[in-house]
């Protein structure tokens, strides 16, 4: 089905947003030494909230929000750990990307967390997390873990 995934896909059903910093926690658990994850969703489906309960879930000191206008938002942990969380939906090509250093960022050793990656699938490592949400009804989410490479 997924000819690139190393490990069995991921799934939690229905979670609430009582149940998410639970799933972030288990998320992390997951994606062991993966560093870098792409996020999947439709608008408004929950990807900056996922990433801020990964972001509690790893003890991120500051107010985590979504970069939209910036592209990319840099974190860090009470033990000093950076986090980056990209949002390129304002991207408008892969070479923009390149500009900002993304693959310095990626190769970085830091979590990068990535919001609408469609542009920037060629300048992702060779191993990813792919975490994909999906709208079930106003209070719950299905959300899929993979680990491509």
């Amino acid at each position: 089905m997924y000819p690139d995934v190393r490990v069995h896909p991921v799934e939690f059903s229905r979670v609430s947003l009582t149940e998410l910093d639970t799933v972030a926690g288990e998320l992390l658990k997951q994606l062991g030494d993966v560093k870098v994850c792409v996020l999947k969703g439709e608008m408004g489906s929950g990807k900056t909230t996922l990433i801020k309960a990964i972001g509690r879930a790893l003890q991120v000191e500051d107010t985590m929000g979504s970069p939209t206008f910036s592209l990319v938002n840099e974190y860090q942990t009470l033990s000093g750990k950076k986090i980056y969380h990209f949002d390129l939906y304002r991207l408008k090509s892969v070479h923009e990307a390149v500009d900002i250093g993304v693959e310095e960022y990626f190769y970085s050793g830091a979590y990068c967390f990535v919001e609408w990656p469609e542009k920037i699938y060629s300048l992702l490592p060779e191993v990813y997390g792919e975490i994909r949400i999906a709208v079930e009804d106003e209070k719950h989410r299905n959300i899929q873990l993979l680990i491509h490479g």
